[in-house]
Parts: structure tokens; C-alpha cells; sequence
């Protein structure tokens, strides 16, 4: 941060990017009673010494009582309240619910737990919790490799029983995300990485991952259509998918369709280019467990082969010509020449390309990418009173979903736009402590989901992520 300092950022106007400073009033509408709003000790569905330790030492680093009353609220929050960790088969489980939906996501839940990887190795009781999340997931996937969300009681009957899908038994949704199971994949090697565990890779969660392989081979779909369709009649065009419930044609150029994006919403054009840079991620990180501990280089090479053709198909296919921006990444393209130039809110987005491995910050085509998700020629950006971000289709227009400000602050290196976010995210919880879905701009009191742990464990993951790296910035007060 050099010079920078207090005095300084007081004065200044504005953030990183040309960004103008946001109109927010200083007092806002809630009281500064900073009173903890987790769960009583007691009340709490599981609890890691390792985690409380670090939110008093993180808490204490935090000057601006107001971001440290959230971060105690929102670190712990999946821990607190979605956690349901068992024994089964002489193995440890962990369903985690999303929050105020009670199935698991497996990108939700994978995104919840994540930052708590970090601890594991201070912590047996955490690093089984974890271990229960990747044996869940395991147990999902090998269930249906295509669905979104499962119940942990398989009797439970889902809302979307009548969805025009094979729904079976202990599936509450069943839309297929590539991102999903990309992220069954990360938090499996992310785990290893951080504990040298590798008890976890048993024989079920090498089944799962050659499951995965085959579904994002199939959604290649070069020889067929492949097995999964989808519709719905709830009357949401964003619930649904078109031609029979197998997407808008595409041309077969080696990329993975997607029928929906991590926010559920159905893709107009079925490659969707970030899942797809988060597909080569993941596909080389699981081939490098398949090398290192099963010593299996005929699978691992397999792996690597569709991550190398699909990252060849996204340089090729996805890097289109925007009229303002320049040479950027479309959020999905059909292999035909056509592109949608948009971004959303929910991870993986072209926002959170250096955050998901796939490229550097200071990339080129990523570094223009940026600048249009974060303008106003990307039509779900939205500017207000409270905030200006990245939302989406999902809730509408005028709504900036808080995952999107999470993110843009842990994708840049500046202080200012760092600040900036931060100063967003604690004008606009409505005086509840936590990170909601998302809000309207002009009045952060009409928000959507008061329990959304994702977000909230995110936001504890960024401000784990500044007491690290940049610790100058928490010891500002706003």
C-alpha cells in the first residue's frame, strides 16, 4: 500500500478502473450495536477450535468495528447453521445446505467450506468435516452426475418432482451445471494440497471421477445429444431450456455444454465459456492426482487431453471483438460465430477468472474482459445510491448481487477499488450482519435471501484473504 494512508483515502474520489466514488451517506439507517448474530455456542451444528481461534485473531486486525462484526457473523456462518456431519460406512459425511433452501448445492457447498481449508491442519475434527463434504459429494455424483442439488434424506420429495428430466430419489434439482462438478473437483485436490491427505481417494471417489470425465465427454456431444434434457413449466423462461430440452444448437468444436449457469438460470447459448475455463482447471488438477497417487498416467493423460481440447476451443472460439471493449471473453458462445457479451454475479463469471487459476490478473484478454463486466456495456452491471456491481438475470435489473463485489475485490491488487468494495458491502447489509443474495441499488433494505451462506463464507474468505495480504487495508476505518 506504500504512502497510502488514512488521510489519503479520505480524500480521494475514486477507485481502480476510472470507477466514480460511491454516493452512499456516511450514517446510515441502522444503529452501530455491534452484538454478535451467530447462533448461542450451544445452538451451533458444529464448531472448530481453529475457526474460533481465527475469528478472534482476524476480528482483532479489523478497525472498523462494523466490517469486523460481519466477519465474525459471516466466517462461521456455514459451520453455525447448514452443517450436518454423521458417520456412514466408517466414513465421515457432511450434508451442507445452501442456507434458507434446505438440499445441497455442490457448488454452494464446495464454495462454503472452501476457506476453511486453510485450518485444516490445526483442527482433526474440521479436516473430517471436510473430508465428509468431498465423501457427500462423492455420494451425489455417483447419484446423478447431471443434477445440481440432493436431499440427504432420499424419501424427501422435491418441488420440481414434475420437472421433465429423469428425476430420481434423493435429487432435489436436476439441472445440469458443469461448474458443479468442477467444483466437486476442486475442493477434492484443494484438500489434498493443503493437508497431504489422500486417504479420502478411495475406490468410490475414483468411480466418481471417472463419472465426471464420461458426463463432460458426453456433453461434448460429437457422436449424440447425449442423455440429459431438461424442461420445465413453471412458466420462467429462465427455468426452462429450448429444442426438446437440449439447448439451442451448437457447433461441435470440442467446448462442454452447459444447460444453466451457477446462478440456475438457463444458458441462451449452451457453451458456457467461464464453466468451460473452470472444466481445464479442475480436469488438471484431478489429473494430477490420478498421476501422483494412483500412478495411473494413462487416466491422468486422459484428463489432460479434454482440458487441453477444451481450452484450445476457448481461446479459438470465445475471444470475440466487443465494439467498446475490444478483444474479450464471451460468457457463452455456440461455435457458430455468435456470443453473448454479458456477465453475472455468480461464480464461476468471467470476473472470477484469476480466482478460479485459469488465467493471471494481469492477463490481456482478461484485463479488457474486466473492465467490460465491471462497465456499463455489460447489461447487468448496475449503478446506484449504495453500490455499483455486477448482478444478473436471476432477480433482474437495478439488483447487484454481493458475490460479484467479493469477487471483484479479490481479483485486483488495488487499494483503492479493495477499499471501495468493502465500503459497499457495509453500506448495503441492512443492518443484519450478513451478505445477502443481492439488493437494490438504491435501497439496500429490499434485498433477496437473509440466509445465504455462500455469500456469507466468501465474505469471511475475503477478509481472510486481506489479513494476509494486504492487513494495511484492515486497519482502516471507513
Amino acid at each position: 500500500m506504500g504512502n497510502f494512508n488514512r488521510r489519503e483515502f479520505i480524500k480521494k474520489s475514486s477507485i481502480g478502473l476510472g470507477f466514480a466514488a460511491v454516493p452512499f451517506p456516511v450514517k446510515l439507517l441502522w444503529n452501530d450495536d455491534y452484538i454478535s448474530k451467530r447462533p448461542a455456542a450451544g445452538q451451533r451444528k458444529f464448531t472448530s477450535e481453529a475457526v474460533e481461534k481465527t475469528i478472534k485473531t482476524v476480528k482483532k486486525s479489523i478497525a472498523d468495528k462494523e466490517l469486523a462484526w460481519m466477519f465474525e457473523n459471516c466466517f462461521p456462518n456455514t459451520l453455525d447453521t447448514t452443517v450436518k456431519f454423521y458417520q456412514k460406512n466408517n466414513k465421515p459425511f457432511t450434508y451442507v445446505i445452501t442456507g434458507d433452501i434446505d438440499a445441497m448445492w455442490l457448488r454452494d457447498s464446495s464454495a462454503q467450506v472452501y476457506p476453511y481449508l486453510s485450518l485444516a491442519n490445526e483442527d482433526e475434527k474440521l479436516k473430517d468435516m471436510l473430508k465428509g463434504v468431498i465423501n457427500k459429494q462423492v455420494e451425489c455424483v455417483l447419484l446423478d452426475p447431471y443434477a445440481n442439488a440432493f436431499f440427504d434424506d432420499a424419501s424427501k420429495v422435491s418441488e420440481w418432482k414434475n420437472d421433465l428430466t429423469e428425476m430420481k430419489p434423493g435429487i432435489h434439482e436436476r439441472k445440469w451445471e458443469v461448474d458443479s462438478l468442477c467444483y466437486v473437483m476442486r475442493l477434492s485436490c484443494n484438500y489434498w494440497k493443503t493437508t497431504g491427505d489422500a486417504s479420502v481417494f478411495d475406490a468410490d471417489w475414483k468411480k466418481a471421477m471417472l463419472l465426471i470425465l464420461q458426463t463432460f465427454r458426453e456433453q461434448q456431444r460429437k457422436a449424440s445429444k447425449g442423455p440429459y434434457k431438461f424442461q420445465r413449466s413453471n412458466g420462467n423462461p429462465l427455468d426452462t431450456q429450448f429444442a426438446g430440452g437440449y439447448g439451442n444448437p451448437t457447433k461441435k468444436v470440442g467446448l462442454i455444454h452447459s444447460m444453466f449457469r451457477p446462478s440456475d438460470d438457463a444458458t441462451f447459448y449452451p457453451f458456457l465459456i467461464s464453466s468451460n475455463m473452470f472444466a481445464v482447471v479442475s480436469l488438471r488438477e484431478t489429473a494430477e492426482i490420478f498421476s501422483k497417487i494412483f500412478h495411473d498416467e494413462n487416466t491422468a493423460a486422459r484428463f489432460r487431453n479434454l482440458a487441453q481440447e477444451v481450452d484450445a476451443a476457448i481461446q479459438k472460439y470465445a475471444v470475440l471483438n466487443h465494439p467498446e471493449a475490444g478483444k474479450i471473453y464471451a460468457l457463452e458462445i455456440d461455435g457458430f460465430g455468435n456470443g453473448l457479451f454479458m456477465d453475472d454475479a455468480n461464480v464461476p463469471n468471467l470476473l472470477s477468472i484469476p480466482y478460479l487459476g485459469y488465467r493471471s490478473k494481469e492477463d490481456a484478454i482478461y484485463k479488457n474482459t474486466r473492465k467490460f463486466s465491471l462497465s456499463k456495456a455489460n447489461p447487468w452491471y448496475s449503478e446506484g445510491k449504495f453500490a455499483k456491481g455486477i448482478g444478473g438475470p436471476h432477480i433482474g435489473e437495478h439488483k447487484i448481487w454481493p458475490l460479484g463485489l467479493i469477487m471483484q475485490a479479490l481479483t485486483t491488487d488495488d487499494d483503492h477499488e479493495i477499499i471501495s468494495c468493502l465500503k459497499m458491502l457495509k453500506a448495503t447489509h441492512a443492518g443484519t450482519g450478513f451478505i445477502h443474495e443481492s439488493f437494490d441499488v438504491d435501497d439496500p433494505k429490499d434485498f433477496t435471501r437473509s440466509w445465504f451462506a455462500w455469500a456469507n463464507t466468501l465474505f469471511g474468505e475475503l477478509m481472510l484473504h486481506l489479513y494476509k495480504t494486504k492487513p494495511e487495508v484492515l486497519n482502516l476505518k471507513f
